[in-house]
């Protein structure tokens, strides 16, 4: 029997087992030891989403992928359509076994900006990744541009355009003053869905220079202004004096000649919306006319949906979350006295891709055919293509909603990708088709123990994995045949399952799986303890009870059960919701409206169970509030309170708001005690008021009541004066005051500003009093920081605030003009040391002490008197300090140092240089240590000195140890080198065919330094002649091939020894040495050394006897002076030849130690006898690869 197909083949792999095998009782040795048999394709477990926008404040941003799949998966990228490779950037993050990289917000992201895509591949197929589009948002801004007063005569309507810039959104626009006021917004004048701000018609106010249209981003914290404009209104009216013509004859009712209505947006009569499902519809329709036209709404032939509102004076209708059914027609119509006018808009809603078939991952057998169903719906419908391991289909012609291939391969398993698109959006679903042919296996574990009460059900389970899906039977006892009857019935998964349970019910049985691979039972599943009669059924014995509960109370459900007592461990009470389980007693706190419903009390043993139900209602708060009587700007507010459903009402909740700032904010104004139904109201002046009262009770808040109609309360001087005043000096001669403004309400009226005055604290004098608009003034040509009095107070056409109150502060800071006295260094270690010094008097600093800065640098090594002059360091201490401890020094140098004092402008002169040395330490690692040959008992090491000796080298310290088979260590010998000019050893009488770890370390008079350790990738050799350590990496399927074609080594020939220093791979399914090829290979190269050892020999007998040490004369060793200037096993991949002794990057070159024997280099001459004798010749499948090879005839061991 096959695992149900519809299960994603990701749930055979081994890094899923635990969640397969929690459905199969937890046998999770029988699925690690199966599953681990079972390659895997690669499946992406995480992504980043679509979009991934660099805002300018994160530090970083991940591009997500993540895959599993067995082998391990690899990763690749492509960026708009092409290869992509993260390792070679070295600015990006990134981490082994893992397709995540990151890119740091440390420069410009531009370049990185692009559509991405991962691809996880193994040897099986390729998962891909949904395209992520990495956005860099740029800064919006208003194009600077000068803007010509707009002219209009009064009573005619205009548009003010605010136009503005594209970025993130969501977007949003404010009309302000230069001041940052707001523009009063009203059913005359009102902002546009686009910005712009429409007036139905001027009027004489309507004239000022600082319209300012501001546009907000909030998800980049960016706020941008437009250039101010001006709005000129001409008016006719003749200014004659009021005793010939009344004032009352030129109110703008009277003097403005009425006109129809007609919209000054949208433009003509109808046009077209197009939306997304689950988006906000928005219609506006705002018109001109004398007097204002009120908007209307109405949808054809239907009611306005219920979710419907108005807003910005009902020009506005608002639909959220729209669905299909929101479609359809819909008009405005502005009317006033002299006529109406009409819009219709016509409404489609649109629908990004949903699935209606996802493609599934699949198990098949070879031989069989494949269908793989992909269907997606959506408005408009969308494409559907598909993939194959990333690669689009061609060539053929495909049903756009299945793929369909027959007899199906071994080869055919793949990652099939099928991609749903329109305009809204994209879906992409990988379904991993795997192909193999398994025999039965069964996942239940053996001898389970099932108990079961006498008339009841029993399920006995069978879970099988198998490839064609397996045939499973039942048997009972000792009987070959299978279980029949009509209370037997065997599920598609394998599960027996048995109704109204009998006593001769009781016995053995077991399940046999069989396909055309094979067969497989398991035994001893046992129906046990069969409950007889007599045992006690489980039952509710104390039903609960249906409750009435106030919201924001607590509900206490109670529910008592009988059992039988001889499942007292597995006996479980517990509540259900809507089909979700509650643990233990439910108790419900702070009741509200979600938890009303029916809850289920579930009483349940292992054989059987029992239930009741409870219904649960929440009663509503108080409703049905009135508000009355609303007069001058002290407002005594009355309401009838609404019904309290048997709960008396506590308080009462007053609200407002208010049309000019906040329109359609509600906040809380004022609470009274719910035995009063009136209260007193202080406002603000000069502010469209509108109030609601919420009555709570013990069950909670309840709705508000109706708004009351708007009431605007007269102007008046301001309550308060600004407040949170700083004071701050940022140049020497110039104070900076600012504070936190009056809130817009907080005005009274119109024209308000602030009266700035300041007086020196230290000396008599007057006041000095600016007025300023803004919330901030520059005082210019002030002494340098000396202490000021200011107060602030706000003014507006109404009159004065309250009288202020003081606030002291001090003008700007200057430059400390001294430095710190008596400067001295006392030395605790070889890297750390105090530094002491005299605090700089008050008068020098000109400012607020920040704090102390000592800068030092290196001057030279002690070791050999070499000029370093380091990097200058800086370390901070703020406050008031007079000693500091500097840490992370060098030993054996010379070092110079100076101190500063800083204040908030910046620091102070430097103190005069102090030199000291640091003592000796113990020195760095060595930069070089590894073998240059390998006899039958002997090892040759050479290593370099340590860059940072950190004092005079007294010697080495070499040790070695054995490694047996499972990687234990032997005991660890120790060899004491007293030379610190001597770089290279012989090891001798070592275990032939044996594997050592060698250390060493530097030594002075103070110590030896660190030790390479067994995580840093200790040096290892093996000790045995003429042997090669490979590394055989297992390839699925490979075709016979030339075995040197995956060569990525080079092979040095001395005598009969080689010396393999890079991994070899190459195809190989069993044991490498008993391969033919290898064993030719390995005489191959023992005749290739043999013939070459003969043409050095005989041209060195024609061209005459040469001297070693001149050629070693010609080609010095940079690196390696002091040493034998000899280079084992180099190899170099660039066009030069590199200077022996240098070294490479492992990632890309190998270069071995120096050693006496033998010298090869890579080089990119042509084939040839050299005068020396060397051989160059190619190397086998790298044609751009050449060897050079030298014989020498020495080997020289220290004394």
């Amino acid at each position: 029997m096959l695992w149900d197909r519809t299960q994603h083949i990701e749930t055979y792999g081994n890094r899923h087992c635990s969640a397969v095998v929690s459905n199969l009782y937890q046998d999770a040795y029988r699925c690690t030891f199966f599953l681990l048999k079972i390659e895997q394709l690669p499946t992406i477990t995480a992504q980043s989403p679509s979009s991934l926008i660099a805002f300018p404040f994160d530090e970083s941003f991940p591009v997500t992928c993540e895959a599993k799949g067995n082998p391990e998966p690899e990763f690749r990228w492509t960026k708009n359509g092409q290869e992509f490779d993260p390792f070679l950037d070295p600015r990006l993050l990134k981490e082994e076994n893992s397709g995540t990289f990151v890119i740091p917000n440390n420069g410009n992201l531009t370049e990185y900006q692009g559509t991405y895509r991962c691809y996880a591949s193994n040897n099986l197929g390729t998962a891909i990744s949904r395209e992520i589009e990495f956005i860099v948002p740029h800064v919006p801004k208003f194009p600077k541009e000068t803007l010509e007063p707009v002219m209009v005569e009064e009573g005619e309507p205009f548009t003010l355009r605010c136009d503005p810039p594209k970025g993130i959104p969501p977007l949003q626009i404010y009309w302000m003053t230069i001041n940052l006021q707001h523009i009063e917004q009203d059913e005359r004048v009102s902002m546009g869905l686009n910005g712009d701000l429409y007036f139905s018609h001027a009027v004489e106010k309507d004239s000022r220079r600082d319209y300012c249209c501001f546009a907000a981003f909030p998800r980049i914290r960016t706020i941008v202004q437009k250039t101010a404009m001006s709005v000129i209104v001409k008016t006719s009216r003749c200014h004659l004096g009021s005793s010939v013509f009344p004032h009352s004859l030129f109110s703008s009712q009277t003097s403005l000649t009425q006109t129809r209505p007609s919209l000054l947006t949208p433009s003509g009569g109808k046009s077209q919306t197009q939306l997304v499902k689950g988006d906000d519809l928005k219609l506006e329709c705002i018109a001109e006319g004398i007097p204002t036209p009120q908007v209307e709404w109405v949808k054809m032939g239907h009611q306005l949906p219920v979710k419907a509102k108005l807003e910005n004076h009902g020009k506005l209708l608002i639909v959220p979350t729209v669905e299909q059914e929101d479609s359809g027609k819909y008009m405005c119509k502005a009317k006033n006295v002299l006529g109406e006018t009409f819009h219709y808009f016509t409404v489609t809603v649109e629908e990004p891709p949903e699935w209606v078939f996802e493609p599934e991952s699949q198990l098949n057998m070879i031989g069989s055919e494949v269908l793989i169903k992909c269907s997606a719906r959506g408005t408009p419908q969308p494409t559907i293509t598909w993939r194959v391991n990333g690669i689009p289909l061609q060539g053929e012609v495909y049903n756009p909603l299945t793929f369909c291939s027959s007899f199906i391969w071994l080869s055919d398993s793949a990652v099939y990708q099928c991609e749903a698109s329109n305009r809204h959006g994209t879906l992409l679903s990988n379904a991993n088709i795997m192909i193999m042919n398994l025999p039965p296996m069964i996942l239940t574990k053996e001898g389970e123990d099932y108990s079961a009460v006498e008339g009841k059900v029993v399920m006995m389970h069978c879970k099988v994995f198998s490839s064609p899906p397996s045939t499973i039977t039942w048997s009972k006892d000792d009987s070959s045949e299978s279980v029949e009857g009509p209370r037997f019935t065997v599920h598609d998964n394998g599960s027996l399952e048995i109704y109204s349970i009998e006593k001769d019910d009781m016995g053995q049985y077991t399940c046999s799986a069989k396909n055309t691979e094979g067969t497989s039972t398991i035994d001893s599943l046992v129906v046990s303890n069969v409950v007889l009669p007599m045992k006690d059924p489980t039952r509710i014995a104390v039903a609960p009870e249906d409750q009435q509960i106030l919201m924001g109370t607590t509900a206490q459900l109670s529910c008592m059960a009988e059992y039988d007592k001889s499942f007292s461990n597995d006996f479980e009470l517990l509540w259900e919701k809507d089909g979700v389980e509650i643990d233990g007693i439910l108790q419900i706190i702070n009741v509200s409206h979600r938890d009303q419903g029916v809850y289920t009390c579930v009483a349940r043993t292992p054989v059987d169970q029992d239930m009741a139900s409870v219904l649960l209602m929440v009663l509503d708060a108080p409703e049905n509030l009135v508000l009355s009587e609303h007069k001058s700007k002290t407002v005594k507010l009355k309401w009838i309170p609404g019904d309290d459903h048997n709960s008396s009402i506590i308080e009462f909740i007053i609200m407002y708001e208010e049309s000019q700032w906040e329109p359609g904010n509600w906040k809380e104004l004022l609470r009274v005690p719910g035995n009063q139904n009136s209260a007193i109201l202080k406002l603000h002046g000069h502010v469209d008021y509108r109030f609601r009262v919420s009555g709570v009770n013990d069950v909670g808040t309840g709705p508000p009541s109706e708004p009351t109609e708007r009431y605007k309360t007269p102007p008046a001087a301001p309550d308060r004066n600004p407040e949170n005043i700083k004071i701050e000096g940022h140049l020497p001669h110039e104070m900076d005051i600012n504070w936190e403004p009056l809130l817009p309400i907080e005005h009274n009226g119109p024209g308000l500003e602030y009266k700035v005055s300041y007086r020196r604290q230290d000396v008599e004098g007057d006041w000095k009093e600016h007025m300023v608009k803004r919330h901030s003034f520059v005082v210019k040509n002030t002494p340098t920081f000396v202490p000021y009095e200011i107060k602030i107070q706000a003014k507006n056409h109404q009159g004065w605030g309250p009288e202020p109150k003081i606030v002291t502060g001090y003008s700007g800071e200057d430059f400390p003009s001294a430095a710190p006295d008596d400067v001295a260094v006392e030395v605790m270690n070889s890297t750390v040391v105090k530094v002491s010094w005299m605090r700089v008097h008050k008068d020098k600093l000109h400012g607020h002490l920040g704090g102390y800065r000592i800068n030092w640098w290196r001057l030279r090594r002690l070791v050999d008197s070499k000029k370093s002059h380091g990097d200058k360091h800086t370390l901070t201490f703020p406050g008031d300090h007079n000693h500091a401890t500097i840490p992370g020094l060098t030993p054996f140098s010379e070092y110079s140092l100076i101190v500063m004092t800083f204040n908030g402008r910046g620091n102070g002169p430097g103190s005069h240089p102090v030199n000291f040395k640091t003592p000796e330490g113990v020195p760095e690692k060595n930069p070089v240590f590894r073998v240059t040959d390998i006899q039958k008992h002997t090892v040759s090491l050479v290593w370099a000195a340590p860059l940072e000796p950190n004092g005079i080298l007294t010697g080495y310290l070499l040790e070695y140890q054995l490694m047996n088979d499972t990687e234990d260590m032997g005991p660890l010998q120790t060899v004491d080198i007293s030379n610190p000019d001597i770089t290279e050893w012989i090891l001798r009488d070592l275990e032939p065919k044996s594997k050592y770890k060698f250390y060493l370390r530097s030594c002075t008079t103070v110590g030896c330094g660190p030790v390479i350790s067994e995580e840093n990738n200790p040096t290892i050799v093996i000790v045995t002649p003429f042997k090669i350590s490979v590394n055989v990496q297992l390839a699925r399927q490979a075709p016979p091939m030339n075995p040197f074609s995956h060569l990525k080594s080079r092979l040095v020939t001395r005598l009969m020894s080689v010396c393999v220093e890079r991994f070899i791979q190459f195809p190989a399914l069993s044991r490498i040495s008993t391969q033919g090829w290898f064993i030719g290979l390995m005489c191959a190269i023992a005749l290739l050394t043999l013939i070459v050892l003969i043409a050095c020999f005989v041209n060195r007998n024609k061209g005459g006897k040469y001297s070693v040490k001149e050629k070693e004369d010609l080609h010095p060793d940079v690196e390696s002076q002091g040493m034998n200037d000899d280079t084992f096993c180099e190899y170099s991949d660039n066009d030069e030849k590199p200077l022996k002794g240098s070294q490479h990057s492992l990632s890309r070159e190998i270069k071995a130690g120096d050693s006496g024997d033998s010298l090869v280099d890579y080089g990119e001459e042509d084939a040839q006898f050299n005068e020396d004798g060397s051989f160059i010749g190619e190397y086998a499948g790298r044609k751009e690869k050449r060897v050079s090879a030298e014989i020498k005839a020495t080997i020289q061991t220290p004394a």
